[in-house]
């Protein structure tokens, strides 16, 4: 392909891609393609020559297509969303288009330079305090395996990377019932294992760890021999949108001498609105790490999750390591890949630069806000339904319900509901009792798409009951 033909393609796809987004209404949100079906239809072996884009352009609306679940879909009301805001998309162009390895400053000094001061944005956004540094990660996975693996350097004397967790103890992660799997994942792939990843149980309103039962944990823990090395907290998790009270927990680990992360992956968003600060973000800045994602709720493309420090030492002292081939002489410089587990670095800063600049802070909370607001609005209606019983209550934007009847029946509805295909839910576990998920957060849904799925609920509903 030659620079004039992949002009006019670029200019198609980009007419193609406005059309996409305006028409998205008109999709089911859920891929409808049975298992196998997409990967039937491709060709066995690789083609020995090339083919004409026209055709390969064909085949992705006949073949890709119909097997994509549309995340930025105004109705898509699962999971959490991995919004992708017009600007942010025009600016992930454009690092696609320069394509730089972003691992040092010297290999791309605008991408490092930038990524520095658009965390300092958020920082500011977000009410953290001055001093707070912080890197961009891929995602919230990334920021939580390198906050456990800073965790266990420090409670070994850094000597883990060196000589290995032989003989170091059964080093302890302690953290609440309602934590992602992404927390379990870290401490399988950090070598602390399963097994010494203690998980609480949780109480009051927002679901909060016990700070009592955690104290007595840790201490429980140092009588037997173990090595506590952590604590992870969280402020909406991903089940039910549980929030720990941070100030108890802050004090347990200042009490124990113990390295906290706060896992905000969803709704760290939600704290550049002021008003949402006292409920859920209150003693944060006690915090060494907290991680929040801006390809979640706040409308950067996938992948940008923004991991804070309040002393990037720790991390560094875990993380850091400079062959000579990647050394920076004659200049006092950061490297990000110093900071983070990959080496190799995508310009992520630049779709918060444009995404931030295009809609200003202000833009960005009315949407917020209106999430949360249409989603108590839901959860009312719901509510009002003939036997139908709301489980948890909504958490900003998120909450969780059930339709009369036992387990099956709830993942029965779950799976009308988006076999239906004009809106997408998922199913959770709370209480030992099956839940539907629910959470309003899609980057251009509107307060009619919001409540339409009311009215699909009720009539899938009744449908199948």
């Amino acid at each position: 392909m030659d620079w004039d033909e992949f002009s006019g393609w670029g200019e198609q796809i980009s007419r193609w891609a406005a059309e996409y987004h305006t028409t998205l209404r008109d999709r089911p949100v859920r891929a409808q393609t049975a298992p196998g079906e997409i990967a039937a239809q491709l060709p066995e072996t690789p083609p020995e020559l090339g083919e004409d884009m026209a055709a390969i352009i064909g085949d992705f609306e006949r073949i890709v297509m119909p097997g994509m679940t549309h995340w930025q879909h105004p109705r898509f009301f699962a999971y959490f969303p991995a919004n992708a805001a017009p600007p942010s998309m025009l600016a992930e162009m454009l690092v696609t288009t320069v394509a730089a390895q972003c691992m040092l400053w010297q290999t791309s000094p605008a991408a490092t330079e930038m990524e520095g001061v658009m965390v300092d944005w958020l920082r500011q956004a977000m009410g953290l305090p001055d001093g707070m540094t912080g890197v961009i990660q891929d995602s919230a996975s990334s920021a939580t395996l390198s906050a456990v693996l800073t965790m266990r350097e420090r409670a070994t004397g850094y000597t883990g990377n060196r000589e290995g967790l032989a003989g170091k103890g059964n080093l302890r992660i302690y953290c609440s019932d309602q934590v992602h799997s992404s927390i379990d994942r870290a401490c399988w792939v950090a070598g602390i294992g399963q097994d010494n990843l203690v998980k609480l149980p949780t109480s009051g309103p927002r679901y909060s760890i016990d700070a009592d039962a955690l104290r007595a944990a840790i201490q429980a823990d140092r009588a037997a021999g173990h090595v506590p090395a952590g604590i992870i907290a969280i402020t909406g998790g991903t089940g039910i949108g549980a929030c720990d009270i941070l100030g108890p927990v802050l004090q347990v680990a200042r009490d124990e001498d113990l390295y906290t992360h706060l896992d905000a992956a969803w709704a760290g968003a939600a704290m550049i609105c002021p008003e949402f600060r006292a409920d859920y973000w209150a003693d944060v800045e006690g915090f060494d790490s907290i991680v929040f994602n801006p390809h979640k709720w706040l409308g950067a493309q996938f992948d940008c999750s923004i991991q804070f420090l309040k002393d990037a030492g720790p991390q560094l002292n875990t993380l850091k390591i400079e062959p000579e081939y990647l050394k920076t002489t004659g200049a006092d410089v950061t490297n990000y890949s110093e900071w983070t587990v990959p080496l190799g670095r995508r310009f992520r800063a630049l779709k918060l630069w444009f995404l931030i600049r295009s809609y200003g802070l202000e833009g960005l909370r009315r949407r917020l806000r209106n999430h949360v607001t249409w989603a108590g609005e839901v959860c009312e209606a719901i509510r009002a339904m003939d036997g139908f019983e709301i489980v948890t209550e909504p958490i900003l934007s998120l909450f969780s319900f059930r339709c009369p009847g036992d387990d099956a029946m709830q993942q029965a509805l779950v799976d009308a509901l988006n076999d239906d295909g004009r809106i997408y839910v998922t199913q959770g576990s709370f209480g030992g009792r099956k839940i539907i998920r629910f959470q309003v957060g899609q980057f251009d849904t509107t307060r009619e798409d919001v409540l339409f799925a009311m009215d699909v609920i009720d009539e899938v509903h009744r449908r199948i009951s």
